[in-house]
């Protein structure tokens, strides 16, 4: 190995945004309970034990073709967080937001359990685009409410959404979950050697963070997923502007939703023929698109 290989490989550090590693550390008992402090807003010695349910890969829509990589934690008293890192902004994130959610809290219950059994569920997505335009704040929480009163009408539902683009220059004392965002937001060695000083939840994160860095199987795993993250979204993107160069030459301006609708149509198994027929295309034009 040359000198600029060897000093790749020291520098290298792995991105907690990527969902692999996001869920790599989130294995760590630790940081798991720092992490959760944070998002219930409670004391750490406050929580006995938390519990990481098995992980796995999200693919009950047609339209969640990459698959959503998921951390789902049980809580000493039953109750559950699901978390997810997501890096680009999906179309309908808040209808699939609600769709996981209402089967995570729906999914406790074995047949014949009385609905007194049901915990709370929370459902927290970590998002790296700004879904929330309309103000600057970075964390929220959303749950069932009197829309005229405010009044909480139940809170066993709830989802916390946290936008990384939107953190602010400066933080104040005791703002532990927005630590966290900035740690998931590091870029380099030294921006989580300086984070780690913030609190020992953090400190433990940072060193995780390096042991899964040095791994070489957890390595192959991160880059795996970081290239079906860009294959995915070169996908996406090729479709938007073959969809606008079909709106072009048709001079119609539902192009870019035609190109979608093929897409659509074609990760739902439909034939080229079917995708024709419904699309009112040739199928020429259909093979033109998914190429």
């Amino acid at each position: 190995m040359n000198q600029a290989a060897r000093k790749t490989n020291k520098d290298f550090i792995m991105s907690p945004k990527v969902d692999v590693c996001f869920a790599g550390l989130m294995e760590n008992p630790k940081v798991r309970r720092g992490f959760c402090s944070a998002i219930l807003r409670v004391p750490p010695e406050t929580i006995e034990k938390t519990e990481l349910l098995p992980t796995y890969l999200q693919r009950d829509c047609a339209e969640d073709k990459l698959g959503i990589l998921d951390v789902h934690i049980r809580m000493a008293d039953g109750s559950r967080i699901n978390m997810e890192m997501q890096v680009k902004e999906h179309e309908f994130w808040d209808e699939r937001v609600l769709f996981y959610l209402s089967k995570m809290f729906s999914g406790q219950l074995k047949s014949g359990e009385d609905y007194e059994n049901l915990k709370k569920c929370i459902h927290v997505s970590i998002l790296d685009f700004i879904h929330f335009p309309e103000d600057k704040r970075c964390c929220r929480t959303l749950c069932f409410c009197d829309t005229k009163t405010g009044e909480i009408y139940n809170d066993k539902m709830e989802i916390q959404v946290l936008e990384l683009k939107k953190l602010p220059k400066k933080i104040r004392k005791g703002e532990e979950l927005v630590n966290w965002m900035r740690f998931f937001s590091g870029k380099s060695k030294e921006d989580f050697r300086r984070m780690a000083k913030e609190s020992i939840f953090l400190e433990e994160a940072y060193e995780t963070l390096q042991r899964l860095s040095a791994d070489d199987i957890k390595r192959l795993e991160y880059e795996a997923r970081e290239k079906a993250l860009r294959d995915h979204n070169s996908f996406v993107g090729s479709a938007r502007r073959q969809g606008e160069r079909i709106g072009e030459k048709r001079g119609e301006k539902n192009g870019i939703e035609l190109a979608k609708k093929v897409f659509k149509l074609h990760t739902q198994g439909k034939t080229e023929e079917e995708i024709a027929s419904e699309c009112s295309m040739d199928v020429e034009k259909v093979r033109e698109i998914l190429e």
